[in-house]
């Protein structure tokens, strides 16, 4: 369906978020009507959210600003279990503290990209363990239990790609569904929430609440995903040479962030301007005309008002002025990546390929090496020529630090301590 007539779904239509609604002239109706109150849950699995999870948080962005209240709903319940969805295998199981622990890290990001608060659009933060770890078994295999199918369930394709490959999937882990499924229940019980969203690999998960609330005698619910996100040359996005792309800065700095964008293939440039930018479509159009090597100045908007989005406006700007100092005055700055290393051990001779290695930036020495041959390798912007070179503390700049560069676009400093 095109054409929306709710502010939020035409948003959401115009900038490419959506993929599947299971019914979008009721929701665009229920949107029409007054504000709703939507969700999206997120399982404490880890101390950071990633970029994927980037794209389901901005929904509840553009929900926000077209005047409807969001839920970002912790896992509290769920991350006991773990969600299944298209795994070869279980989840490590985590203690309750490890999970708390994550939640309260996770909860910086989305106080950067929602306003909380108690008024009619203000954002609640809801951990979905209030109800879960509460629940009596029995009662909820009769009340909630008999409402799903096993046959139906086991035709989803995040469970049928786990059985199709022989991988065990237990009991606890069939629970989820049903766990998921119960969430949206009870959120329309106690908030009057009526929309979930999510990716497109949760449709099987989400669309089990809509279906709950129908056996159930409930209200009329709705789900709407966003398509699986990536690049133009088929990769998945968030992921680089060294791991996910994670959105608190203890795992992956504002500086790398804004790194990842700048390195968008041409072809994305709109396409991401679009999801992770809040600029103006009609900006966005302009950027989108650039050709040829004035492309490169989009790329620059995008990786900066995307990491403003993330870390903030200053942190952006920072990112921004250093990688213009690096790349085009061959200078370094105190917020490229660190690494700090013990002074003794420099004091003694470190391998350069073993730096590079130390440093992230090559997975082997065998990598370091064959990057070296291939003068992909730059220490204090000099070429590494020789792969037993020895670094020492004779390599120290003015500033104390070592500068290592992979290429043009990728850079660490070494620190002494």
């Amino acid at each position: 369906m095109s054409g929306f007539k709710s502010d939020f779904l035409r948003v959401l239509d115009e900038r490419g978020f959506i993929h599947q609604i299971s019914d979008p002239e009721g929701l665009d109706a229920q949107c029409l009507k007054g504000p709703i109150t939507a969700y999206v849950g997120y399982d404490a699995t880890a101390t950071s959210i990633h970029i994927g999870n980037l794209i389901t948080v901005t929904l509840l962005y553009w929900l926000q600003e077209t005047g409807h209240r969001p839920i970002s709903l912790m896992g509290g319940g769920t991350s006991m279990v773990g969600d299944p969805s298209f795994r070869d295998d279980q989840r490590q199981l985590l203690s309750p503290e490890t999970i708390a622990r994550n939640i309260e890290s996770i909860k910086k990001v989305y106080a950067r990209i929602l306003r909380y608060g108690d008024g009619p659009t203000d954002a609640l933060m809801v951990n979905n363990a209030d109800w879960l770890m509460k629940l009596n078994y029995v009662d909820f295999l009769r009340d909630v239990g008999r409402h799903f199918s096993v046959n139906r369930m086991l035709s989803f394709d995040s469970v049928k790609i786990r059985l199709d490959r022989e991988q065990s999937l237990s009991f606890l882990e069939f629970n989820y569904m049903i766990m998921q499924g119960y969430d949206f229940v009870e959120l329309n019980r106690r908030y009057g929430t009526v929309l979930q969203m999510g990716g497109s690999d949760q449709w099987g998960n989400i669309i089990n609440g809509v279906d709950l609330s129908h056996r159930m005698g409930g209200p009329q619910l709705y789900c709407l995903t966003t398509p699986l996100l990536t690049t133009s040359s088929g990769q998945k996005m968030g992921k680089t040479a060294n791991g996910a792309v994670w959105l608190n800065s203890d795992l992956f700095s504002p500086y790398d962030f804004w790194q990842y964008f700048r390195n968008t293939e041409d072809a994305d440039v709109i396409r991401f301007l679009k999801v992770f930018t809040r600029l103006p479509l009609s900006e966005i159009a302009r950027l989108g005309a650039l050709g040829g090597s004035e492309i490169n100045e989009a790329k620059k908007v995008l990786a900066t008002e995307a990491t403003a989005v993330v870390h903030g406006r200053e942190a952006a700007e920072l990112a921004a002025e250093t990688a213009r100092k690096t790349f085009e005055e061959g200078a370094h700055s105190d917020d490229l990546p660190t690494i700090e290393i013990p002074r003794a051990d420099l004091a003694a001779g470190i391998g350069v390929l073993a730096a590079f290695v130390s440093a992230g930036m090559a997975a082997s020495n065998g990598e370091a090496r064959r990057s070296a041959q291939g003068g992909g390798l730059k220490v204090n912007d000099a070429a590494v020529s020789d792969p037993k070179q020895m670094l020492t503390e004779a390599d120290l700049s003015g500033e104390g630090v070592i500068k290592l560069s992979l290429g043009k676009k990728k850079h660490v400093l070494l620190k002494p301590v």
